[in-house]
This record gives C-alpha cells, sequence and structure tokens, in this order.
C-alpha cells in the first residue's frame, strides 16, 4: 500500500478492520482446487489481517479541504480532512459538516451516507487531524463544459432548474427538526460573516490587496437587515453536486462539501450561487476551464448548453420557497469578497508548498477580478 499526500493509506486500513469492520474487504476466497489433484504445498491461506485491498487517491479539482477516493472496502467511500499546512479551522470544519450530512440524511435535500467522524489529531494513524469518512454517491462532477456532451439542453435546463429547487428545500428544513438548532448563532449572522472572513484574509495576507480591502469596508457599511434564519451550505454551486442520469435525465444524487453549512441568512447562499452562475466571463478565469469557477461556464461560454440564465434560477428558486426574493446585489457583493478571502488563502498555502495537486498556481490571479466584481454589484 502506497500512502498519498496527507492520508496513511494502512493506517486507514487498520482503522476500517478495527472501527468498521462491516466496512472491510472481505477475504479473498481459498484456491478452488481439483479433488485428484496435488494440493500446491505452498499455497497461502486467504488474509485480510492486514487491511491489504485498500487504496486510496486525491481527487482533484477540490481548492479547500482534501478529498479521497477510496477502493477495496465493501462500499466505495470517501475520505475528508482540512488541507495541508497553514488551517484556518474556522473554514475547515470537519465536524461541522459530518453533523449536517448526517442530520440531513432522509431529508428533502440529497446528501451522501455519513460513515464517520474522528479526530486523529494526537493519535495520527490516518490524518493527523480531524478527518470525516461518508459512502460515495454515485454520479459525476460537471465541471468543465465538456463535461455537458452527455446530456441534451433539455435535460441541462431541467438540472439547473432542480439545483435551484434543491436549495430552496435546504432553506425549508426546519433546523430544530434535524437537531441543528444549536448549528449557528443567527443573529447578527452577516456581522459576524464579515469579521471572520476579515479574519480569515488578515491570517492569509502575504501581498497589498487594495481593491479587496475596498470591498470589504464597502459592504461592512451597508449590511442588510437578515430575514428568517435557515440552514445555509455556504458553497452551493453546480459542481458541488453529483449529476446521475442518462441524456434526456440529469438529476442530483447529492450534495457535496458543507465544511461551510450553519445557521444564517439564506439570501447568502443564493448570492454565492449566483456569482459562480455567472463568473464564467470572469477576467482571468480562463474560459472558466477551472472546476472551481466552471459552474456558471456550460451557460457563459455556450449558450447552446441548454442551462437557464439567472434569473430563471432565482425565480425557480423563488417559486419553490414561495418567497419575493429582494435585490441580491449585496449577497452578490459578499459572495465575490468570500470566494477572494478562500482563493488568497489557497495563494497562501501555494507560496508556501502545502497544496496538492495541479492548478493551485493560478488561485491568486482570481482575487483582484474577482474584488473587482464585487464593487461592481454594490
Amino acid at each position: 500500500m502506497t500512502d498519498v499526500p496527507g492520508l496513511d493509506v494502512a493506517g486507514l486500513a487498520a482503522w476500517i478492520d478495527r472501527v468498521h469492520p462491516e466496512l472491510s474487504p472481505a477475504p479473498e476466497p481459498e484456491p478452488d482446487h481439483d479433488a485428484n489433484a496435488d494440493p500446491e504445498p505452498d499455497a497461502p491461506a486467504a488474509r485480510r489481517a492486514d487491511g491489504s485491498g485498500i487504496t486510496a487517491a486525491v481527487i482533484e479539482g477540490g481548492r479547500s479541504n482534501l478529498t479521497y477516493r477510496i477502493e477495496g472496502a465493501r462500499r466505495p467511500l470517501i475520505l475528508r480532512r482540512p488541507p495541508l499546512g497553514h488551517v484556518l479551522s474556522s473554514a475547515h470544519d470537519m465536524r461541522r459538516e459530518h453533523r449536517v450530512i448526517s442530520a440531513l440524511g432522509g431529508s428533502a435535500v440529497p446528501v451522501p451516507v455519513a460513515v464517520d467522524i474522528v479526530d486523529d489529531t494526537d493519535i495520527r494513524e490516518v490524518t493527523g487531524t480531524p478527518f470525516f469518512v461518508m459512502e460515495r454517491a454515485p454520479g459525476r462532477v460537471l465541471a468543465r463544459p465538456a463535461d455537458n456532451a452527455g446530456f441534451t439542453p433539455a435535460a441541462l435546463h431541467r438540472l439547473g432548474i432542480s439545483l435551484a429547487a434543491h436549495l430552496a428545500d435546504l432553506h425549508a428544513v426546519d433546523p430544530d427538526s434535524v437537531g441543528l438548532g444549536d448549528f449557528g448563532r443567527p443573529d447578527g449572522y452577516l456581522e459576524r460573516q464579515l469579521r471572520t472572513w476579515r479574519r480569515q484574509l488578515d491570517a492569509s495576507r502575504s501581498r497589498e490587496t487594495p481593491t479587496l480591502d475596498a470591498l470589504q469596508a464597502s459592504l461592512e457599511g451597508d449590511v442588510p437587515a437578515s430575514g428568517r434564519p435557515a440552514i445555509v451550505h455556504g458553497d452551493y454551486r453546480l459542481d458541488n453536486a453529483l449529476v446521475v442520469g442518462g441524456r434526456d435525465d440529469a438529476h442530483v444524487s447529492a450534495i457535496l462539501d458543507w465544511e461551510m453549512a450553519t445557521l444564517g441568512d439564506p439570501l447568502v447562499d443564493l448570492g454565492m450561487f449566483a456569482l459562480y452562475w455567472t463568473i464564467g466571463d470572469l477576467a482571468g478565469a480562463d474560459g472558466a476551464a477551472n472546476p472551481v469557477l466552471a459552474a456558471a461556464a456550460p451557460s457563459a461560454v455556450d449558450p447552446g448548453a441548454g442551462y437557464p440564465d439567472l434569473d430563471e434560477l432565482v425565480d425557480a428558486y423563488a417559486a419553490r420557497a414561495g418567497i419575493a426574493v429582494p435585490t441580491l446585489d449585496w449577497y452578490r457583493a459578499f459572495a465575490a469578497y468570500k470566494l477572494a478571502v478562500i482563493l488568497e488563502g489557497i495563494h497562501y498555502r501555494f507560496r508556501a508548498g502545502d497544496t496538492v495537486g495541479a492548478g493551485f498556481d493560478r488561485m491568486g490571479r482570481l482575487v483582484e477580478p474577482l474584488a473587482r466584481r464585487g464593487l461592481e454589484a454594490r
């Protein structure tokens, strides 16, 4: 077994055997010998005690927590852990992600099946950090325009509308009914978010960011009054969903990446969804070929792809939620600010050599264009 960055595969196999034997790989069957043949004197016995058969690989595309595809267990698994190196704990909270996925299981919101949450910080058997394991949901991520090729325009249009409906369904969940009544503090949520992301930016500073600082000041000077609080995903976009179905029937099997979920103003999710849906034309986005920036790419790059435009998405959300959506200017500006701060943190980790995978060298270039977009929305 070969280790991958940030994960001891042998330790993971041992943990599965000890803590979740129901997921341990089945023993290899004994050789089926001919009854009349002489037995092979050195034939090995079936063995599984050493955890052999478990393999892991980093899933490329994520720019925040590290995600690993785990093969060899009795069910396909995913393991998530915080990024290497410079970790801002409030932005990479494994316990929050595991808790919200567990709570939403069985609701109208499609989520993976949670398996376990572990604090491995002291034992250092698997990751040396908190990590959680979930079953791997079926489907694939639509991250680039080329990924649309398997679906008809009508299927992609329905997929976009269904994403808006799933977001409205999430915001309709009563937090108390699923055990999340204490999952956050809705009062003062927007002001607290601004303070949190200011701290994240200050902790990740490696260069001057005057446009981003100006956007921060603009947002702080005009905070809207929040309405009814809801469970907020925090990073809602197309490429945080797994898509299944045939050419004429694309639908979501699971919403992923709940690390920033909390209780708060649901329009924050709608603002982030809007930002990603229209980000394909952002200066410096390289045609939106990057997975992080590709949520809107199919419709922005190729209007014939079939995706609904942003107004249709907002209308679909409003119809499902049964509300009139107010202007999203502040929320879209905040989404640009939040994503810019996240990318500045990734730029910081990249310069420190604490990123795994390709594409991290380009993240820092998008901070300035995002900050400008946020100011334009004001």
